[in-house]
């Protein structure tokens, strides 16, 4: 029988390293003696097999077994894409014979 497995949400902030993205996840915490809600961040490593997240994707993650030092995420769908990755999409497309 499997485990489920916990899921994170955020957006990534880093994809420079080759099949490996940084994604920045906020969460609310209650302060215990103010009440006040406060956002708390934490960068996690996960594994992007394809290179498909880009920078400014909101993506979510799924806890995976130890797959380095510090990655324990993998990738399971980028759920919204950045207007900036659209754009060089875009425009990768349209600059090949342009002279």
């Amino acid at each position: 029988m499997q485990t489920k497995r916990r899921v994170q949400r955020g957006v990534v902030t880093s994809d420079k390293m080759d099949k490996t993205i940084v994604v920045k996840v906020e969460r609310l915490i209650k302060h215990p003696l103010y009440k006040k809600f406060v956002k708390q961040t934490k960068k996690f490593y996960a594994h992007d097999e394809t290179n498909d997240a880009h920078v400014g994707d909101y993506v979510e993650l799924s806890e995976t077994r130890p797959l380095s030092k510090t990655k324990f995420w993998r990738l399971s769908k980028v759920l919204e894409r950045s207007i900036e990755s659209e754009s060089s999409d875009k425009s990768g497309e349209t600059e090949g014979g342009a002279l």
